[in-house]
């Protein structure tokens, strides 16, 4: 059912955690399905140098904001805005009709991100 980067990014999920101040936080949820995802994200010369992720959630969801965190690492402010879902889903291998959502609440949270970071 899950890829294996999927579940790989699920077991083994990177940059798990919080950043503290001046990093800029920024939570979504997707109000169906009850997932939340926490982002925080540091930058330095208007590239994104560190970043943490909490979620609460499903198994897709967990990888996503995992894989998420490894798609932000480097890029610039203005980069954020190119971002696709579909880029959460390539790097997991594919996600399944029902799993869709978790890239979607990656979207999310990078265009949260994006306007919290200006």
């Amino acid at each position: 059912m899950y890829s294996e980067r999927l579940l790989d990014h699920f077991q083994n999920p990177r940059n798990v955690g919080e950043l503290p101040a001046p990093a800029v936080t920024v939570e979504v949820s997707n109000p169906a399905c009850g997932d939340i995802l926490r982002l925080s994200a540091r930058f330095a010369e208007e590239r994104v140098v560190e970043v943490r992720y909490k979620v609460r959630g499903c198994t897709a969801s967990i990888a996503a904001g995992s894989a998420l965190t490894e798609w932000l690492l480097g890029k610039r402010r203005g980069e954020l805005a190119a971002f696709q879902p579909a880029a959460i889903e390539a790097a997991l291998g594919g996600l399944q009709p029902e799993s869709k959502h978790a890239a979607v609440l990656c979207g999310d949270g990078v265009k949260r991100l994006r306007a919290a970071a200006g």
